[in-house]
């Protein structure tokens, strides 16, 4: 979608033009709201990813802000009707910018009994249920522990229910079809789009093409699941069970192409655009693993750009095929989650050992062992930084949200490349399968990876004749040369063994040992990456807060929102976000030692807390979770109030000093930001 900055004459928020409710004549009322959180859930076999998905598609095209939580379950067909098998996407879409999810939902779509049982305790007092009452049957709510109906029992007279009999109402609708009962069931999640597509006033053009594209090969499905959408859209205009329709106005956007995208779609974009930066072909050696296995999929199908993909039998061969490929003169990508990056561990190491370009892409998801394989989790960090033997250091660079995921690919590029160095690039569950609207980058704008190619001999062998030194290091990164195999008198050994400096022959020598292990170490340790960026506006009276909210990785929204919403109560806070986990940024110490406080929520146990306290020597309060869920900014806000109103003497601002302001990358918040 095109997106144009709005004139300074056009009211771009409901809320600033009056927002309220208006009628056209001869059509339900239309009343205005900012924003909305709606949450479809189902059985997982009622196709609720796919609904939410097409939602999501056509809000992205009206241009409002929005933000998404697929949540599934791991089996591939989890048992029908019960709780284990519920799967569902959840939405928040507005006219503001908006940061998460949302933490509640504000209308619920159940489909069965147990898509309500196991969400209803999320939607707040007040808030929608939309439930298919054929699904009420005696059977099905036995299987999820209901003894009487609570459609019936008034145990939901808080909220607003709408019991609607969306089965028989599909199968009446394709009743000339053709098709089988059971069959015709199977388009329910069709109608229910169509209903809800009217009562948000979503267009339905494109959810129209997608179904005639995605059924075309089967005639009588593409007519069947048009019928039902276009049966659903003409029921909530004609019901008198909504009384009025919904409007939220688009969010102001800087001027730009605009596309909706997940996370792991953003990052195998941003691995492509990288490699072809740096003018070399791209090579994915991956075993499909959840919830990685989408950017072997999306990567799959980029062939014209020169990316190659090869699914390898397992997690050990596809490491393998990657750190072949770079080698070879290729860009070697693997891409995995935790039990597939211990697996890949030794690979790793020997990626270390030969100094080569290496991204090894980590989806992490709730562990140990298999764990919560469709669950998001950031329990990998300490993995990263040290699951391999030896000393065998490499950077980590994490991605803060989907679109995100993009630029984060394109730095671990840039590292592994300029510094020859494998490149562990952390996302999770939650990116991986969230989506946002992407402002689509000028390719020629992107800064430009020099892989520079050995071409030639770099130094004189003892008798003085011209000679290739493998480990000969630039003075500046201390990365070896990358000789492309075959190129004349640049042969050389490589292997996992020690290398002895420069030459890169086989060494047992300790002293040359000692001395690579430091060059390795040093050579991580000078990586160039930024300052951190701290958002810490001055108040009036010219004082800062005396707490900073840290985090890394999928922390960003919910701690952003949390910030914001803690700032609107009237207390001073500060927020940083890490993208570099390994190195830190340059003056991480002094940004953390500015503050009394420092609170470090994180999906695992406090892996980041305990290696800034061991790096700094701060008390790094942590806020750990491992609940298969990303935070909610309410419960964020009640931590970050906590740590405000908890200082000595309640004192809950300190006067600018030494180390707090600009010189340790302090940043005031974007207008954007502030709206949650």
């Amino acid at each position: 979608m095109r997106l144009e900055s709005p004139t300074p004459d056009a009211p771009t928020d409901p809320r600033e033009d009056g927002g309220g409710t208006t009628t056209a004549p001869g059509e339900k009322p239309v009343e205005r709201v900012s924003g909305v959180v709606i949450r479809f859930a189902g059985d997982s076999g009622d196709g609720m990813q796919l609904t939410g998905d097409r939602f999501t598609a056509e809000t992205a095209t009206l241009g409002n802000a929005l933000a998404t939580l697929p949540n599934f379950p791991a089996e591939i067909r989890a048992p029908q009707g019960t709780l284990p098998g519920v799967s569902s996407f959840q939405l928040q879409f507005a006219d503001h910018v908006v940061l998460t999810p949302g933490d509640a939902p504000d209308v619920l779509v159940a489909m069965n009994p147990a898509a309500l049982r196991a969400n209803v305790g999320d939607l707040p007092r007040g808030g929608v249920i939309i439930a298919d009452a054929d699904e009420f049957s005696r059977r099905s709510l036995q299987k999820v522990g209901y003894t009487v109906s609570p459609l019936e029992d008034g145990s939901l007279e808080s909220y607003q229910v709408h019991a609607l009999p969306l089965t028989s109402m599909t199968v009446e609708a394709l009743a000339d079809s053709g098709l089988s009962r059971k069959d015709a069931e199977r388009a329910k999640n069709m109608f229910a789009l169509g209903m809800l597509s009217w009562l948000y006033d979503r267009p339905t053009t494109a959810t129209e093409r997608f179904i005639a594209t995605k059924f075309a090969k089967r005639p009588e499905i593409r007519d069947a699941n048009l019928t039902a959408f276009r049966a659903g859209w003409a029921f909530g205009e004609t019901t008198e069970g909504f009384a009025v329709r919904y409007e939220v106005a688009p969010a102001e956007h800087p001027a730009g192409t605009y596309r909706n995208i997940t996370g792991s779609t953003a990052l195998a974009y941003g691995l492509a655009t990288a490699a072809h930066k740096a003018g070399l072909p791209l090579v994915l050696g991956s075993y499909p693993i959840t919830p990685a296995s989408d950017i072997l999929h999306a990567l799959s199908g980029m062939k014209r750009f020169g990316v190659t993909t090869l699914q390898a039998e397992d997690e050990i061969a596809g490491v393998g095929i990657a750190l072949g490929a770079s080698f070879g003169g290729s860009l070697g990508v693997t891409t995995t989650s935790g039990p597939g990056l211990a697996l890949k561990a030794e690979t790793i190491g020997l990626a270390v050992m030969l100094e080569l370009p290496l991204v090894v892409v980590d989806v992490q998801r709730g562990g140990p062992s298999t764990g919560l394989p469709t669950k998001t989790e950031q329990a990998d960090l300490l993995q990263a930084m040290y699951g391999r033997n030896g000393e065998s250091p490499l950077p980590v660079v994490a991605a803060s949200s989907p679109t995100d995921c993009f630029t984060a690919a394109l730095e671990a590029v840039r590292i592994a490349v300029t510094y020859r160095t494998p490149v562990v690039l952390l996302s999770d569950g939650y990116l991986a399968n969230g989506s946002e609207p992407w402002a689509l980058p000028a390719v020629a704008d992107l800064p430009t990876i020099d892989p520079a190619f050995a071409t030639g001999p770099n130094g004189a062998g003892d008798d003085g004749t011209p000679a290739f030194r493998p480990y000969l290091r630039d003075p500046e990164t201390l990365a070896r040369p990358w000789a492309v195999p075959g190129t004349p008198g640049l042969e050389h050994r490589v292997g996992g063994l020690e290398k002895a400096d420069v030459t890169g022959e086989i060494s047992y020598e300790p002293d040359n040992h000692e001395k690579m292990t430091g060059l390795r170490q040093a050579k991580v340790d000078g990586v160039d990456v930024p300052p951190l960026e701290v958002d810490d506006p001055v108040a009036p009276d010219g004082s800062r807060a005396r707490v900073l909210v840290l985090g890394w990785g999928s922390t960003y929204g919910p701690i952003a929102a949390a910030v914001r919403d803690a700032r609107g109560e009237g207390l001073q806070v500060a927020r940083a976000h890490l993208r570099h986990l390994n190195p830190f940024p340059p003056g991480l110490g002094d940004v953390l030692r500015a503050y009394d406080r420092v609170v470090l929520p994180e999906m695992n146990g406090g892996q980041l807390a305990l290696l800034l306290r061991a790096r700094y020597l701060v008390d790094v309060q942590s806020h750990g979770r491992v609940r298969g869920r990303p935070f909610s900014a309410g419960e964020l806000t009640d931590v970050v109030r906590d740590a405000v109103r908890d200082l000595p003497e309640h004192d809950t601002a300190t006067p600018a000093r030494a180390g707090h302001g600009s010189g340790s990358g302090a940043v005031t918040e974007s207008p954007q930001e502030a709206r949650r």
